[in-house]
């Protein structure tokens, strides 16, 4: 147990900072290149996905050193693809609901479609890219 709380406390670190690279790249996108909201969304989300790979692959979870390392990133990148599309899917319904109640809608809402991806991303890569005793 100790074990999974450290290394749920690693992926935060690792989450946020990703979280802030994601949000620094999706803000300057809008902001300094008058970028619509969910393509930059989505821009920022595949720079952070890469830091996020070498990161968790480094310091969060335990891979299999001699598993196919082509492998393991192309499922890294179906599964953060998916994320990808929840947190697309978040930004478009959550910029829709909100933006005729509020400026900048899209920074709440990427807070909030963040935490869910990130929570999705711990399940799955726990599932699917850490090393598994048989």
């Amino acid at each position: 147990m100790q074990k999974l709380v450290k290394q749920i406390l690693k992926f935060g670190v690792v989450g946020a900072l990703c979280f802030v690279i994601d949000y620094g790249i999706m803000v300057a996108l809008i902001e300094l290149c008058n970028m619509n909201e969910v393509l930059s969304a989505g821009i920022s989300f595949s720079v952070s996905v890469v830091v996020n790979y070498i990161l968790s692959i480094t310091m969060v979870f335990e891979v299999d050193k001699k598993a196919n390392q082509a492998g393991q990133f192309f499922i890294f990148l179906v599964l953060s693809i998916i994320g990808l599309g929840i947190n697309e899917l978040l930004m478009w319904v959550g910029i829709a609901w909100l933006s005729p109640y509020m400026e900048r809608a899209y920074m709440l809402v990427k807070i909030f479609a963040t935490g869910v991806v990130m929570v999705y991303n711990f399940i799955t890569r726990k599932i699917f890219i850490e090393k598994h005793e048989k």
